[in-house]
């Protein structure tokens, strides 16, 4: 059976469960499900810890031990690898609510999409991310006939170009988060 790898931007995937009101997910039936009809061959999450002053608040602190003990989760789960990048503190905006910017998230995912592709580890690439920044990626896998499918949430929540670019498509939906509940029975 074919092989895929699923390439997850941990905050592109928050920001969608915040549409549908942050509900808990099963990550290895997202994976399942994401790359229904292949092997699964690895799981990739990119995320960064929260932003932590060099003076941290107690509430700082608190955010940072529970995103700590998430990634450690997701890290102990079958075909699972955790890649960590930084918030960088940009200063505020007109409304005085801080800045952060992801630094080495995108670039990390996109170097590990062209060594699989380069590789061969994958038939198919499975992204969930939003982000154009990654289409140079897509580009690649699809030029060395590596199939990539796009996992999205609703419209407005994904660059249309990268949309365009896959060769599938799959929505998350209510329906889809509820399969995928963790306060779900099994």
């Amino acid at each position: 059976m074919d092989q895929a790898a699923v390439f997850i931007d941990g905050g592109y995937l928050s920001s969608v469960l915040r549409q549908f009101g942050k509900p808990r997910i099963r990550y290895e039936q997202l994976a399942r499900w994401a790359c229904e009809g292949y092997k699964l061959y690895r799981v990739y999450y990119y995320d960064c810890p929260p932003y932590q002053s060099s003076v941290p608040s107690k509430e700082e602190r608190e955010r940072v031990k529970s995103a700590q003990s998430f990634f450690k989760a997701l890290e102990r789960l079958d075909r699972f690898v955790v890649r960590l990048g930084r918030l960088a503190y940009r200063g505020t905006d007109d409304d005085g609510n801080p800045v952060f910017v992801q630094k080495r998230v995108d670039l990390q995912l996109g170097l590990d999409i062209a060594t699989l592709v380069t590789e061969r580890r994958a038939d198919l690439i499975v992204l969930i991310s939003g982000d154009s920044d990654l289409i140079p990626a897509v580009e690649m896998a699809r030029n060395r006939s590596v199939l990539v499918r796009l996992i999205h949430g609703p419209k407005g929540t994904y660059h249309q170009d990268l949309w365009d670019l896959v060769d599938e498509r799959r929505e998350i939906t209510k329906d889809v988060l509820q399969a995928l509940s963790a306060d779900q029975d099994s």
